[in-house]
């Protein structure tokens, strides 16, 4: 991961209604919720969530699953893993461990960008 997108994933995490849903959608797993459902569980209109779901899809951090009229969102977790990779990959000289990571919980993906 580079700077750039780090900080489009950061950037698009630091709304409240995005953190929200991305919160939401973690606690759900790979199998995610419609968009509406996330809008009726987070009390958010339903257009306005899915300007803030498109915007975290965007950034990478959700993947969108069109399903007849509805589309699910998931987190896309190999994402997530890379970013938090590369937020600790040089916290106290490169040492993961001071900081509470073990390599194996934030190694990253094999295809990470």
């Amino acid at each position: 991961m580079d700077d750039q997108n780090a900080v489009s994933a950061l950037g698009a995490l630091a709304q409240d209604n995005r953190l929200a849903a991305f919160r939401l959608l973690m606690q759900q797993g790979p199998n995610g919720l419609p968009s509406g459902d996330v809008a009726m569980r987070l009390n958010v209109p339903p257009t306005r969530m899915s300007f803030h779901l498109t915007t975290l899809e965007r950034a990478g951090l959700l993947i969108a699953r069109r399903d007849g009229r509805h589309i699910h969102y998931s987190v896309d977790i190999d994402a997530m893993r890379t970013l938090l990779a590369f937020l600790v990959e040089d916290c106290c000289g490169n040492d993961p461990s001071v900081c509470g990571f073990s390599p194996s919980t934030i190694s990253r993906p094999k295809n990470a960008v």
